[in-house]
């Protein structure tokens, strides 16, 4: 079964325009997402989706460069993108990894993409609902093809189709639904990167570690060290689906 990751990414943020551009760590955020998923044992090709708005023509570009898989589709019907993704790249089984988390745990997506594995009916995982134990930005979700296209069928409203999974979640008697969860709560942590704020947080833990490899455990165990890391962007709030 061919496993394709499908990253989500556009330059027209509202809240931090470009961040996916944005520099981090001696990279950009876009790079550092591609780089921790690229040690995904479970994942066999990542994908970048964006969008044929003019704005995301430097995104596109950026990828050709660097000679990503990418396919550009709509910019508010994300779902249909996600339909166009798989479809051209020939996914069986799709891996949902959005670029604002530039501390993606390969760990714990190798981690989701085994409990959907585990069991053939199942057809979709992740690990933040129905309970999020873990930091937000660590998100991942995986699913199967035949998931993925069914709410595409099904799925009309127009929040359902910019949230590329709601409809499943939302309707667990129509889907076989699974999801993994951490032995502590550490969801008051906010890794994901919608602010600056958020983007410094990231930049604070990035410029930590230096060129050494790290995962989210290790994260946790250096705020110990930096207390003051939770009050960076203790104030922003997510958006609301």
């Amino acid at each position: 079964m061919k496993t394709v990751a499908i990253i989500q990414a556009r330059l027209g943020s509202s809240r931090l325009p470009g961040k996916v551009l944005r520099p981090l760590g001696g990279k950009t955020m876009l790079e550092c997402v591609m780089q921790r998923l690229s040690e995904c044992r479970t994942i066999d090709q990542l994908v970048i989706a964006t969008t044929t708005e003019p704005a995301d023509r430097e995104l596109i570009e950026f990828c050709q460069d660097r000679q990503w898989d990418f396919h550009a589709g709509s910019e508010n019907d994300v779902l249909s993108r996600y339909v166009e993704t798989a479809e051209k790249y020939a996914a069986e089984q799709i891996v949902r990894i959005t670029s604002d988390c530039p501390l993606i745990d390969p760990r714990i997506v190798d981690q989701t993409v085994d409990l959907i594995n585990s069991d053939p009916e199942i057809d979709y995982t992740n690990n933040f609902h129905p309970r999020r134990t873990y930091p937000r930005g660590l998100d991942c979700e995986a699913m199967t093809r035949r998931t993925l296209d069914r709410m595409d069928r099904l799925a009309k409203a127009p929040r359902y189709r910019e949230h590329v999974t709601l409809y499943a979640y939302q309707n667990p008697k129509k889907f076989n639904l699974a999801s993994i969860q951490g032995s502590e709560d550490w969801s008051h942590l906010r890794w994901t990167v919608d602010t600056e704020e958020d983007l410094r947080l990231a930049s604070e833990i990035y410029h930590h570690f230096g060129d050494s490899p790290f995962d989210w455990r290790q994260i946790i165990k250096a705020y110990e060290a930096h207390p003051s890391w939770i009050e960076i962007n203790r104030h922003c709030l997510q958006k609301i689906a």
